[in-house]
C-alpha cells in the first residue's frame, strides 16, 4: 500500500475511518523525519490493511498545531476514529511492529467505555 498525503481538507475524514490509521507528521528538513520514512514504508508493505498517511508540516503548517502536535516528527495512531497513540520522535522498526500489534489487539468497546465521547 502506498502512503497517503493528508491536508487540512482530508485529515478528519482519513482519521475518522474504520480500521487503523497511522499518521506521520514530518518535514523534509529534519533528519529524524528522513530516518523514520523507511521504517514506515517497510511497515506499510507488511501491513496492507493499515492506512499509512503523512502530513507535511512545511506544506500544512496549521494542521499539526490544530491537532496538538508540538514536535516533528510525531506519529499518531487512530483506531476506528479514536486517537490511541501520539508520540514525537523516531520509532525503530521493532517498536513500530509492537505498536501496530498492540493497536490491533485493543478492545475498542472497552476503550470507548473508558473514554466516553471518543
Amino acid at each position: 500500500m502506498s502512503t497517503l498525503t493528508l491536508s487540512a481538507d482530508d485529515f478528519a475524514d482519513a482519521v475518522l475511518a474504520r480500521g487503523i490509521v497511522l499518521v506521520d507528521f514530518w518535514s523534509a528538513a529534519r533528519a529524524a523525519c528522513r530516518a523514520l520514512t523507511p521504517v514506515l514504508e517497510a511497515a506499510a508493505q507488511r501491513h496492507p490493511d493499515v492506512v499509512f498517511a503523512r502530513v507535511d508540516a512545511d506544506a500544512e503548517p496549521d494542521l499539526p498545531a490544530a491537532v496538538g502536535v508540538r514536535s516533528i516528527p510525531t506519529l499518531m495512531v487512530f483506531r476506528d476514529g479514536v486517537l490511541v497513540f501520539a508520540e514525537p520522535g523516531v520509532l525503530p522498526g521493532d517498536s513500530l511492529e509492537l505498536l501496530i500489534s498492540t493497536v490491533r489487539a485493543l478492545d475498542m468497546p472497552a476503550v470507548r467505555e473508558l473514554f466516553p465521547g471518543r
